[in-house]
């Protein structure tokens, strides 16, 4: 498959609804919106089809699903007020837009040098990011969605897989609920993980769908996290960072792994 080809296949499955689309040559993107809103969402077709490749059409399928959901979404009436247990907290790139399509501001906090966070309403199968309008036209305060935010994640489930490898333990978040690496802004959860450790902790969010804990034993452990995380970075579909983070005391500070598994901070 090709982008040619794929993009024909989007338009072909996506025909029935009342959207126009429009290709750009120069960066491979297709441009999916609403005729009447001029809503919409654009995709990086080179990426879909590597990940056709290696997942075959369930990828496909997801990607399709993930247009159809975000546009719907985008494109109907939105309230916060009665949707309290709804607020979550979602961690993105610093490259991540902190505009919304229409142009609105994104309401985020800064996390670290590597990381924002962000705000969403979830509606079930999807949901949207919170923006300053939104916050407007319900007339609430950021303080507000921050705080609603941050105790509905301490409900999410914590429990995860665990794996050794060469003397190292591996613990993995992996619900596919949307918050997977969100989770990694539950302080209790952290701290109660460090006190578990026998030698360094480390801590990944390569993509929005895993929060990766790492019990670090010794050197080749840091060289298995920075392969691990680069993997999951390169086939998520929601990526985040490939570096990973120390945590020492409470706090979270990016370290790159270097030749000879030194990190550097």
């Amino acid at each position: 498959m090709d982008s040619k080809k794929l993009k024909k296949i989007i338009q072909d499955k996506l025909a029935k609804h009342n959207w126009q689309f429009s290709f750009d040559p120069k960066k491979d993107t297709l441009r999916i919106e609403d005729k009447e809103t001029k809503r919409g969402t654009t995709v990086t077709l080179p990426g879909i089809v590597a990940k056709y490749q290696e997942e075959g059409q369930a990828s496909l399928d997801e990607v399709i699903y993930y247009i159809e959901e975000s546009l719907m979404v985008m494109n109907s009436e939105l309230e916060l007020e009665g949707k309290e247990k709804n607020i979550f907290p979602v961690i993105r790139s610093t490259s991540f837009p902190t505009q919304s399509n229409d142009g609105e501001d994104l309401v985020y906090d800064d996390h670290t040098a590597e990381t924002r966070i962000y705000y969403a309403l979830d509606l079930g199968k999807t949901y949207r990011l919170i923006d300053q309008g939104l916050l407007e036209k319900e007339n609430w305060k950021f303080e507000r969605i921050r705080e609603i935010a941050k105790f509905n994640l301490r409900s999410l489930d914590v429990s995860y897989k665990t794996d050794e490898v060469a003397g190292n333990t591996f613990y993995f978040i992996n619900k596919n609920d949307g918050y997977d690496a969100s989770r990694i802004l539950n302080d209790a959860f952290l701290q109660k993980m460090s006190q578990q450790m026998k030698g360094t902790m480390a801590v990944a969010v390569p993509h929005q769908d895993v929060l990766i804990i790492v019990d670090i034993q010794n050197e080749t452990g840091y060289d298995i996290l920075a392969q691990m995380t680069m993997s999951f970075f390169a086939s998520g579909r929601v990526p985040i960072t490939a570096l990973s983070f120390l945590y020492e005391n409470g706090e979270l500070e990016p370290i790159f792994i270097l030749g000879k598994n030194r990190p550097r901070k």
